[in-house]
Parts: C-alpha cells; structure tokens; sequence
C-alpha cells in the first residue's frame, strides 16, 4: 500500500521511454490523423477524374485496384487501413515474439521506428493521381508504427513496477500529445501562411507531412541512447529460445494455444478489439468526416486536432489521476459512455458550424489519451511474466494504426449510403459491445491467473 504514496520518482529510462510517444506522435498527428487522409482521398479523386477520359465526360467517382476492382475514392484511405490490419495480423505477432527474445528492445524499437519515418518522409512524393504511391506509403509507415508500438509497450513492464503502471502509461501518452500538438501547431501556420512561404496549399501540407517524418526519426534517438538493454525473462518454448522467424511461430502457436489459461486476458481482449476499433475508426476518420461532410478547410481541421491534442494531454493526466482512486477499469468504462454520446453528437452536427465542432472535438479529446494509456496499463497486469511483447502484440492488433473491423464498417456504409453520417453513427455498436464485455471482466481473478503480484488498485 505505501507503493502509492508518496509516489515514486520518475526514472532517466521512463523520461527516455516518454519521449518515444513524443517522437511518433508527430507522424501519428500530423500526418496519419490530419493530413494525409483527406490528401490521399483527393489525390485518387483526381485520379478517378482522370479516368473519365475527356473534359466533357462527367468523372467517375471510383478508382481501379489492379485492373478489376472499382473503389470508392471517398472510401479509398478506409480500405488502406482496413488492409493494413490483415498485414498486422500476420506480422504483429512475429514482432512479439522476437522482442520477448531479443537482448536489445531498444534497438529493436529504434530500428523499427525509423523505417517507419523513411516510409512517411517518403508521402512527399506523393502528386498529382499517384494514389497507388500514397497507399503503399500508408501501408509502410503505419505497419512500421504498430509494430514499433508492440516493442514500445512491452518496455513499460521492463522499467515500471505493477502499482505505478496507470502513472507512467497516463504520463507517457500525455507527453505524446503534447509532442504531437507542438509540431501541429507549427504545420497549421505553415499551411495557414503558404502563400507568404512561396508554396501552393498542396505543397505546405507535403512540407508537413515530411516534417513529421523528420519529427519521428530525430526524438527517436532519445529513447535509444536512454533506455538500457534489459534480457529476456522467460522462454517458454524450447525451440523458441533463439531469435528466429520459425521460433517465432513455435511461440506464436504456443500463445494462442496458451490463452486459454488466461481467460480473463482473453475477455478484455475482446472487448479492447471493439471499443478501441471504434476510438481509432473516429480518429482516422475524424479529418476527412469534416472536410467532405462539414465543409470545413484543412486550417480549420489543423486548428481543430490542435485542440483535440492540448486537452488529450490533459485529459490522460486526469484519467490517470481518477484511476489511482477508483481503478483502471471503473474509469475506462466512464470513457466509453463519453464516446457513445460523442458518436450520437456526430452524427447530428450541423455542416459548416465551428462551435459544435470545436465542443465535439474537446469531449474527443478529454476521453482519447485516458482510455488508451488506461487500457495498456490494465492490459499490461493480465501479460504472464516474459511473455510481455509477446502479448502486447496481439493487443497492437487491435491498438492505434491498425484497427479494421471499425474502418471497414465505416467505408462499406459509406459506399452504400453516400454519406458519412450513418458511416460515424454506425461505429456506436463497437463502444457498446466492447463495454459489455469490459464490464465481465474480473480484473483481480486475471492478475491471479498471470501470476503477477496484485496492485493496491484495479
């Protein structure tokens, strides 16, 4: 009980694992939340317009996937994502299992991340119809971003003992979104002020988005050279001892196998796999929902994600702080009752009216840091000894960047509707299923059934 108070200090290796929520946080923010979205929808709108042939035929509004299938363009960047996850699914558990059995996660997270900035530096070439470009660039960054995620959480077990996990996970998504806004707010003037810096709109936001990229691979250096190399604590399966691609699928085999001992894990995984489905589907969809639904201009988006990131910096500190008192699950499930309000709110927002928009945004943002950093601290009480990134993996399957039953929903009812109203009203029955199931989870039973010692608050 005197874990809690007073607090423990913070460490040099938790401050230089902050700071690599800080560094992706600019691409997450900058790039994949705000711009390159809409971007990417625009660039394969031009390219269906193309398709037409001449000035005096109408443009199509789908694009041609490898010659026999017709997209979307509005629906496009869904499917990316949608198809990003099927990747993840095969790739996310391979990079687990190698980081629960390599002597160096830091590296490993370095190495990782900064592929990831090569790919996103690299949506710079995106113009003019290359949306094939844009899409393959997509699927890069954002798979070298949850697979660094998967590494990245698997540290936090590493540096943190079991009772201070709910500060540090809050602390370290804070910092992310404080990281994340700094850099926004420096792209909204670039992009507000692009006539004044000789660019074209098009050519600020490709400025942007490379900046973000830059963002990513500098401040990555700090948890590099600040973290220290921790070894593994377990290896579960003999033939899975050494770091190679066939002990990773032994492991892999023997965890899905093996989850059946934790049936408590598997219930919050499930519901984590609906309700983050839809946090992340908001998210992802929250830019282009306002360009072509609302009617509002890209500054106006900046200026809005701006705000959404300032009180998301707050709202993971309060979160954290109303969790040491009433436990990690209680306050998740406070979140998810915001989130079907904020759901409902969306789908009657007036076209065209900033102030509704603006309070929608700041109730996102109030909700968006806490239950995140809360659910990876709670998940992270249930992680069997050793087997951390392992877990975490199957988590990140499901964690920002890779979400896809939600994205998928979303494109379909808008491909069938015409609108993206429905499309967000729809994403209601993810908060609502993924709550029911949260609700049956027995966190204390779980933290038994992983072995690990009980903190003072669940």
């Amino acid at each position: 009980m005197t874990t809690l108070s007073p607090k423990p200090t913070i460490t040099r290796e938790q401050r230089a694992w902050f700071f690599y929520d800080w560094a992706n946080s600019g691409y997450w923010t900058t790039t994949a939340t705000v711009l390159f979205s809409p971007y990417l929808t625009s660039v394969a709108e031009q390219a269906a317009c193309g398709y037409a042939g001449t000035s005096d035929r109408p443009c199509r509004e789908d694009v041609d996937v490898l010659g026999f299938l017709s997209l979307s363009a509005g629906s496009l960047v869904f499917y990316v994502i949608t198809f990003t996850t099927l990747l993840s699914a095969i790739l996310l558990p391979i990079v687990g299992v190698l980081a629960d059995r390599t002597a160096s996660k830091r590296k490993l997270l370095a190495g990782i991340g900064w592929t990831g900035s090569v790919f996103a530096a690299a949506m710079f070439l995106v113009t003019g119809s290359s949306w094939e470009l844009g899409a393959l660039l997509l699927i890069g960054a954002n798979l070298c971003f949850a697979s660094s995620i998967v590494v990245y959480d698997a540290i936090l077990v590493d540096i943190t003992p079991p009772d201070d996990r709910d500060r540090i996970s809050s602390r370290g998504w804070a910092l992310g979104y404080l990281g994340g806004a700094i850099l926004l707010a420096i792209n909204l003037a670039v992009v507000t002020m692009h006539d004044a810096l000789g660019m074209t709109t098009q050519e600020a936001v490709r400025v942007s988005m490379l900046s973000a990229a830059i963002w990513w691979a500098g401040f990555t250096i700090i948890p590099f050279r600040g973290l220290k190399d921790h070894p593994p604590r377990a290896v579960v399966h003999p033939e899975a001892g050494t770091v190679t691609v066939r002990g990773s699928f032994v492991q892999l085999w023997t965890t899905l196998r093996g989850l059946r001992a934790y049936p408590q894990t598997m219930l919050f995984l499930a519901a984590y796999l609906f309700f983050n489905d839809g946090i992340q589907t908001v998210i992802s969809a929250s830019s282009v929902y306002g360009e072509k639904e609302l009617g509002f201009d890209t500054n106006v988006l900046m200026a809005t994600i701006l705000l959404v990131q300032f009180v998301a910096f707050g709202g993971a500190l309060l979160f954290g702080r109303v969790a040491e008192r009433i436990g990690a699950r209680r306050t998740i499930l406070g979140g998810l009752a915001v989130w079907i309000l904020i759901v409902c709110a969306g789908y009657v927002l007036p076209a065209g009216q900033i102030v509704p928009f603006l309070v929608m945004a700041a109730g996102i943002g109030l909700v968006m840091g806490g239950t995140q950093a809360l659910s990876r601290s709670f998940f992270s009480q249930l992680i069997p000894a050793g087997r951390e990134a392992e877990y975490f993996s199957l988590y990140q399957a499901c964690e920002r960047g890779t979400s896809w039953f939600g994205t998928l929903v979303f494109a379909v009812v808008h491909q069938v509707t015409g609108s993206y109203r429905p499309a967000i009203l729809a994403l209601i029955v993810f908060f609502v299923i993924g709550g029911a199931l949260l609700l049956k989870v027995d966190p204390r039973r779980g933290v038994r059934e992983a072995g690990n010692a009980e903190p003072a608050v669940l």
